[in-house]
């Protein structure tokens, strides 16, 4: 009984010591920013616009989240395929910008609740012979390298196993480029950032029916970071309780479609 009685106390000092290390939240209130890392390529979560500054519906919900805990959002580009290493070395604080959640990414880093549902489909020109996804046997499909794309592919096996060829590219609109031009015959992408581009552009691309998976964003943090991370899920749930949240979804998709408390 005494054995027990102190291996329990051992792991109750362990685990407040543990909790009383994370000073995320106090690092980034001393420094007085919040560096978010993004592909600056990816509308409408975060995008360049017309004059170079890095806008979209995550930078609109970050800044106002930065505002309330009292500091400076700074939006960073980041190599995508590399945004692990980014916010493991401590160039950014968090990963904000359509992130999935999956269960290998919750392994290597913790993540607030899910803010929006999505999910990963493919894009075709409008009036190709593709409608199905067993129509696209034997062709080439893009995606974006790193992506959760990439991992809703691997998943699809049988799919993945009847193409000719699966070619990576650095972001989403290089590969969309790469279709117009018939270097692809199809693209897997976020469902969100398909409709996006498709009402943008006015391009003739058409999303098939059957979707590869249903999934949400998160926002990501290192996986000791959960001050902070906290602090960011309180703001957002604030901003979904007095209202802000929704005025800032509809101004992007022209309907609130978050789902955070709800």
């Amino acid at each position: 009984m005494k054995r027990i009685f102190l291996a329990a106390l051992c792991l109750a000092s362990l685990h407040a010591t543990a909790l009383a290390a994370d000073d995320s939240l106090k690092t980034v209130k001393q420094k007085g920013k919040l560096v978010l890392g993004l592909d600056d390529s990816f509308p409408p979560m975060g995008f360049r616009n017309e004059d170079n500054q890095i806008v979209g519906y995550d930078i609109d919900l970050a800044r106002e989240v930065a505002k309330r805990l009292g500091v400076q959002l700074v939006p960073q580009a980041i190599d995508w395929n590399a945004k692990e290493q980014e916010l493991n070395t401590g160039k950014i604080d968090c990963i904000w910008n359509g992130f999935t959640i999956t269960d290998e990414r919750k392994q290597a880093m913790s993540f607030t609740k899910p803010y929006l549902r999505n999910a990963q489909v493919v894009v075709v020109k409008k009036g190709s012979p593709y409608s199905t996804l067993a129509s696209l046997k034997g062709k080439k499909v893009g995606l974006q390298a790193g992506s959760s794309a990439a991992g809703a592919l691997d998943a699809a096996k049988d799919f993945k196993a009847s193409l000719a060829q699966v070619v990576e590219f650095k972001d989403n609109l290089t590969a969309l480029m790469d279709l117009e031009v018939r270097g692809v015959d199809a693209v897997v992408m976020d469902l969100i950032l398909a409709e996006d581009n498709i009402k943008r552009s006015g391009k003739s691309y058409a999303i098939l029916k059957e979707s590869l998976a249903p999934e949400v964003f998160g926002v990501g943090f290192r996986k000791n970071d959960l001050a902070l991370r906290d602090a960011v899920q309180g703001a957002l749930e604030a901003m979904a309780k007095d209202g802000t949240l929704a005025k800032v979804t509809t101004k992007w998709f022209g309907q609130d479609i978050s789902v955070v408390g709800k």
